[in-house]
């Protein structure tokens, strides 16, 4: 069975539901699209469907990237947030998710806990992919995997080291997707902040199978000596801003920063989700410095969602 054909009818929840082959396969894919489009070449391989894009927070990047990817491919985007989102009556997850399989051929859902996307992956008969939750962000992973491949010619053998919090749902993603690809993978986070243990076990025998690697540990120059690849994330993700105070001295130490970028590799490049908060988790110097990608990254969550899309539908 080809990798296209086994992604048909696939739910998303975490970037390792993919094994490295269908990983490899999806970044083919959206490497492709995006050329394509720059040629000028146009299809519609999803006319005539429909995707429910659901947000249950905030969004900038997730909202606008997975609408146009539906109008390239195709498909009608059904939006819904807010006060009149797919929630606001009070319906259970399951009686949601099989009402909107009658209407549209995916799920696209930004929520907070995992277990209202495991909820509607288990009620729904159609796709359902995690456009963030609290644990994963696997679109977003693909979006990183996608820019470095793009500058690095390839993934296996790369390190790659995350910078701050490392209980988050990008730290988690980066752990599962960097171990897939057989990179090098290192957090570096403060005691009390380290990756869920499920999590970190699931990235250490994906590492094992791949040739890969995976590390904790609390010192951000020694994680970041020699990476050709270094990310962070804002030091309170939604929901915990609350708790921004108590982070910002628990992460004082971990803002990637001139001093720090320069253990890495001459030629590494930074990465950075967005929205940043600059001056905290990363300087200007960095952000907006010849070694970061970070506005390549966000125009790939386009072709990496427009690919997982098609290959998911069709």
């Amino acid at each position: 069975m080809s990798s296209r054909a086994g992604l048909c009818g696939r739910d998303l929840l975490a970037i390792d539901d993919l094994t490295s082959a269908e990983l490899a396969y999806v970044l083919d894919r959206a490497a492709e699209a995006k050329s394509a489009w720059r040629l000028g070449e146009r299809s519609a391989p999803l006319a005539g469907r429909a995707v429910a894009i659901v947000l249950q927070k905030p969004s900038l990047r997730t909202r606008i990237s997975f609408e146009v990817a539906c109008a390239r491919l195709g498909a009608h985007p059904v939006v819904m947030t807010g006060p009149d989102g797919a929630f606001s009556r009070g319906e259970s997850i399951a009686d949601t998710a099989r009402v909107m399989e009658r209407y549209v051929d995916a799920i696209v859902l930004r929520t907070y806990e995992q277990s209202v996307l495991e909820g509607f992956a288990s009620s729904a008969s159609v796709p359902v992919v995690n456009a963030l939750s609290d644990e994963h962000h696997p679109c977003q992973g693909l979006a990183d995997l996608l820019t470095i491949k793009e500058r690095f010619g390839t993934l296996s053998g790369l390190a790659f080291t995350f910078v701050g919090d490392g209980s988050n749902n990008m730290a988690h993603t980066y752990l599962l997707g960097g171990a897939l690809c057989g990179m090098h993978v290192s957090v570096a986070t403060p005691i009390g902040y380290q990756p869920d243990a499920k999590v970190l076990a699931r990235a250490r025998g994906l590492a094992d199978a791949s040739g890969g690697s995976v590390s904790v540990c609390t010192d951000a120059a020694r994680a970041v000596s020699g990476a050709s690849v270094v990310a962070t994330d804002t030091w309170a993700s939604m929901g915990q801003e609350g708790e921004h105070d108590d982070r910002a001295d628990a992460f004082a130490c971990y803002q990637v920063n001139e001093a720090l970028m320069a253990y890495a590799d001459s030629s590494a490049i930074f990465l950075h989700c967005l929205p940043a908060h600059r001056g905290e988790e990363v300087t200007d110097f960095v952000i907006d410095g010849r070694q970061s990608v970070v506005f390549d990254e966000a125009e790939n969550r386009l072709h990496a969602q427009q690919a997982l899309l098609e290959l998911i539908i069709v």
